[in-house]
């Protein structure tokens, strides 16, 4: 508990230094992280701890956004609500919204339940062009930051400062509700449902109620959003954000309290920086959530806390080599599918079969990839990805074999780490 606790005072440290370490562009892509990881936090408590998959779930951030751009240019940052307190009403409508659409969706469970919150989001998606009055058509509705308590909100560095803030008092609010009854019968929603009912709980109102919280987080997360970016658009409903938040939830981990923050923000930082460097960056996005789901469920974070408990167990130093052949073995494996994938981007690209076709039936122009010309046809092209994969085979199995004499060394009287299981499944 003492580590963890130095853990987080250190992030929240880090977090707080951002501004004054990196450029206005980089604390812009920050403050999109954070509000990726609130969200995110916010799906969770309907997901991971209450266990109702929601594919809908951009309408509350949508309704949160828009509340709170009305809000903006009703009362122009000042009076009972000033501009910090702007994502009140975010909060608010993400509340209400989630009242309404979570009596109906939760009249169903399961593929029914999904099915339903996805309908909802389509039909606001679908509906917001047309309410230009409400929802500014195509254009959206735009805003300004009023200054307020002797601060101009104009500078980045201001709204990252305000992001963090409701940032981090959503985060402390939602684990406090994590460990109220409340959250406790959200997780006994999601174990048994028939148990609570047979307890004497109403099932359906529990559900509602938490249904209801979970937008009122994600309106926050909205709220936030229009304050960072002036404006508001009907796009905040469509389905690909409601998709975003379940692959960020899912890659950082439903289970651990912090893991959707985790997956939210190393998702959305690796969209910065990689979309500007290849086309094919949504299927990087696409294959790391499929591996995690095949081979790590858990997540991200539930990777990290089987590899502090190892640590524990067997010590750093022991438990050094085994680590640094596993990112070895990854780093092959990523590098070999990244060669690949690029390569065969190219190869499949109108650009390059206009050139083969300019060259003739049986030239295939050299593909340019990573500062050097590769022949289609020539064998070192394809011996590079292999070559590749063999290392990252060779590293896996030395790694696995250092770990499992670790664990053969270990004492025979010495219980056995929870997540055991898994650490074996690794290997």
């Amino acid at each position: 508990m003492k580590t963890r606790a130095i853990l987080l005072a250190a992030g929240v440290a880090v977090l707080a230094t951002v501004p004054l370490m990196l450029p206005d562009g980089l604390v812009n892509a920050a403050i999109s992280m954070l509000i990726a990881a609130l969200f995110a936090c916010a799906y969770n408590l309907l997901c991971g701890y209450a266990g109702m998959l929601s594919f809908g779930h951009s309408a509350y951030f949508g309704v949160g956004a828009f509340a709170t751009i009305h809000a903006m240019n009703a009362l122009g940052g000042a009076g009972l609500l000033p501009t910090p307190w702007m994502p009140l009403v975010g909060a608010a409508g993400g509340l209400l919204a989630g009242l309404v659409a979570g009596w109906f969706s939760t009249q169903r469970t399961g593929a029914y339940f999904a099915m339903i919150t996805l309908a909802i989001a389509e039909l606001l998606h679908a509906m917001a062009p047309q309410l230009k009055s409400v929802f500014g058509g195509e254009a959206g509705i735009s805003s300004m930051r009023m200054p307020a308590w002797g601060l101009t909100f104009g500078s980045t560095v201001e709204v990252y400062y305000l992001t963090l803030a409701w940032v981090l008092a959503s985060l402390v609010l939602l684990y406090l509700l994590t460990r109220t009854p409340l959250g406790r019968l959200a997780l006994g929603l999601r174990e048994n449902s028939q148990r609570l009912r047979f307890l004497g709980y109403d099932v359906h109102r529990i559900s509602v109620l938490i249904f209801a919280l979970s937008g009122m987080f994600s309106g926050i997360a909205g709220g936030l959003q229009v304050l960072s970016n002036e404006s508001a658009n009907y796009v905040v409903f469509d389905t690909s954000l409601s998709a975003a938040v379940v692959l960020n939830t899912y890659i950082g981990g439903v289970h651990a309290f912090l893991g959707p923050a985790l997956g939210a923000a190393l998702v959305t930082f690796f969209g910065y920086a990689v979309s500007d460097l290849t086309q094919s960056w949504l299927l990087y996005q696409g294959a790391l959530f499929v591996l995690v789901i095949i081979f790590m469920p858990t997540g991200l974070a539930g990777l990290l806390a089987l590899a502090g408990r190892f640590v524990q167990r067997h010590g750093l130093r022991a438990a050094a080599p085994g680590a640094g052949l596993y990112l070895l073995a990854g780093a092959c494996y990523a590098a070999a599918a990244i060669f690949l994938t690029e390569l065969l981007q190219r190869l499949f690209s109108q650009d390059y079969r206009s050139l083969a076709h300019a060259a003739g039936a049986w030239e295939w122009p050299a593909v340019s990839l990573f500062g050097r010309e590769w022949p289609p046809l020539g064998v070192t092209t394809w011996l590079v990805p292999a070559t590749l994969a063999v290392l990252g085979w060779l590293f896996w199995k030395m790694a696995a074999a250092a770990v499992g004499r670790l664990r053969d060394a270990a004492p025979a009287d010495h219980a056995p780490a929870a997540g055991a299981m898994t650490e074996r499944r690794l290997t």
